[in-house]
């Protein structure tokens, strides 16, 4: 009998197994699995995140009830405790260098940016996600509340996480900011949390620009008032210089940019060390932040990663990293398919259809019914005796 592929095996191939086979040795634990391979317990773990299992035990018996299934997706049923062991103790930050592998594989085919310049845009910015103190006891956040942090660089190139760091939730974002690479010549957009002018000076020698919202209690000295355009709504373009106590940890030119949002009424001020932009171009930069916080609120509403499968760190921190890879590759499906469709809408229908054995386009642009139905009333007939 000819097998035809279902719409999860086609997700499945967007991932080379020759990746798994050199992640297992870097990522090995001395012991290779005899039953449960760390390829079935991704697979396990995919599959709860697009159809949205409630628990362990959902998700176990529901993809063994798909068990004919199973043997195309190179994977075998498991036991609940198996799998809750696996996720325990194999080390997370195998699916962390998945992950990263499948955004550089998904970056060549997003769509840019809109805006005209050609550098890289990112977004910086952290999300808490609250865990039960009495469940999680190493997520200490607040003396009765536990909880993480993902901190994230959001490439405005298809709205692809290109970066994300799990922390505890004490971990203030702007800490965590040096451990970020982007490449030279890109712009990073972030919000006042992350006022570090060190960092900044730090950013400034590596050939990268920042916008960032300009904090009440600074303190600077006006050097040139720039030309700009009266009917954008800025209301000032201005070079300063740095002169409170942080002065010597940034002492070169900083760009200050005053904009009244037209809708609300609303007045910002923007720093900058970029010169050459015009300053209504930072100010919709700035606006393009909120792009992040879309993100963290659709993974927060669409995936798994507010209750957890088990109550380990690393249990936590692997279900997280499945969550992104399967955001990754709804992106990935969307561009290459060059889906019309919202993902939200996208990932509905496949978490209903995840084992049909249509195309992509089958599922999304259904063949009509048949407009005439020729019944032949001979077959329902029958004799009684």
């Amino acid at each position: 009998m000819a097998h035809c592929n279902t719409l999860f095996q086609q997700m499945l191939k967007l991932i080379p197994r020759h990746w798994f086979s050199t992640l297992e040795k870097d990522h090995g634990t001395g012991r290779k699995a005899r039953t449960f391979s760390r390829w079935s317990q991704f697979v396990h773990l995919l599959f709860m995140q697009l159809t949205g299992r409630a628990s362990l035990r959902d998700g176990v018996v529901a993809l063994k009830a798909r068990i004919r299934s199973l043997y195309h997706l190179g994977c075998q049923p498991v036991a609940r405790s198996t799998f809750a062991d696996a996720n325990n103790r194999r080390p997370a930050s195998f699916f962390q260098d998945l992950f990263q592998r499948l955004y550089q594989r998904c970056q060549p085919l997003a769509p840019g940016h809109k805006f005209k310049f050609k550098n890289k845009l990112y977004s910086l910015d952290a999300t808490v996600i609250k865990l039960c103190l009495s469940l999680f006891p190493w997520a200490a956040f607040r003396p009765t509340k536990g909880a993480i942090k993902l901190h994230t660089l959001l490439d405005h190139d298809g709205y692809l996480p290109a970066v994300v760091q799990i922390s505890e939730g004490r971990r203030h974002e702007a800490k965590l900011a040096r451990l970020f690479t982007l490449p030279r010549g890109s712009i990073v957009v972030v919000d006042r949390a992350f006022t570090d002018y060190a960092w900044f000076g730090h950013l400034r020698e590596q050939g990268l620009f920042f916008v960032i919202r300009q904090k009440s209690n600074a303190v600077y000295r006006t050097l040139e008032d720039r030309a700009f355009s009266r009917n954008s709504g800025v209301t000032a373009d201005q070079l300063i210089r740095l002169t409170g106590p942080k002065a010597a940890s940034y002492p070169h030119i900083l760009r200050r940019v005053c904009y009244t949002d037209a809708a609300t009424g609303k007045q910002y001020v923007f720093l900058t060390n970029n010169f050459r932009l015009s300053a209504k171009t930072i100010a919709d930069i700035y606006k393009e932040r909120w792009k992040i916080e879309t993100f963290f609120r659709w993974i927060k509403q669409n995936l798994k990663i507010k209750a957890f499968l088990g109550n380990s760190e690393n249990a936590v921190f692997t279900q997280i990293y499945v969550a992104l890879i399967s955001y990754l590759l709804l992106c990935y499906f969307k561009f290459l398919s060059n889906l019309n469709i919202s993902l939200q809408k996208f990932l509905r229908l496949l978490s209903l259809n995840l084992f049909r054995t249509d195309t992509f386009q089958e599922l999304l642009d259904p063949k009509p019914p048949l407009s005439r139905l020729n019944w032949n009333i001979n077959q329902l007939a029958f004799n009684i005796i």
